[in-house]
């Protein structure tokens, strides 16, 4: 188990370096976090002022909690802090992600649904926020039967814009 600076030391190794784009040796580091300890720790980067660190450790929480959603539950406060507040598009497209996999009460399904919507809509964000902000709007709207309503009218929105990554994804979601 990680748990001491020298661990923290050890997973900033994995994080740090090169250019924003590249993902660094976030894959080496996915298996070395094996419990809520570990994941808390690498939660903590995401407060980093280094870019490449945050973009890289948004991106290792996102792919470790697809298949373990409850270690964000204890940082839900943080992730509804940093939907609001994030500005980078790479931690936008992870955050909304993320969001969706958390437990929210009706309040904070409305911040959520409210912020999704808005970088859904919005044609200055880049396209990956608009494809990932739209997947979890989807992924979030059973948690509340009058989401359908307006998530359909996102939809019939977005198509009319005819963009291809965002068509494309429309596609996969297999709206009924």
């Amino acid at each position: 188990m990680f748990g001491d600076l020298e661990t923290t030391t050890n997973i900033k190794k994995y994080l740090e370096g090169g250019d924003i784009r590249s993902i660094g040796r976030v894959k080496f580091l996915i298996p070395l976090i094996r419990n809520q300890g570990d994941f808390d720790l690498l939660f903590g980067f995401l407060q980093s002022k280094d870019r490449p660190i945050v973009m890289r450790a948004a991106d290792a929480v996102e792919k470790i909690t697809i298949g373990r959603p409850q270690y964000l539950q204890s940082h839900k406060s943080e992730i509804l802090s940093f939907l609001q507040n994030a500005q980078d598009k790479e931690f936008k497209w992870h955050l909304s992600l993320m969001v969706a996999r958390l437990l929210l009460t009706e309040q904070e399904l409305n911040i959520v649904s409210s912020k999704l919507n808005q970088w859904a809509s919005d044609p200055a964000e880049s396209r990956i926020v608009r494809v990932n902000a739209l997947q979890a709007l989807c992924d979030i709207k059973d948690q509340d039967p009058g989401m359908e309503k307006d998530f359909r009218t996102l939809i019939g929105k977005l198509q009319k814009e005819e963009i291809a990554s965002i068509n494309a994804r429309i596609r996969k979601l297999k709206i009924s």
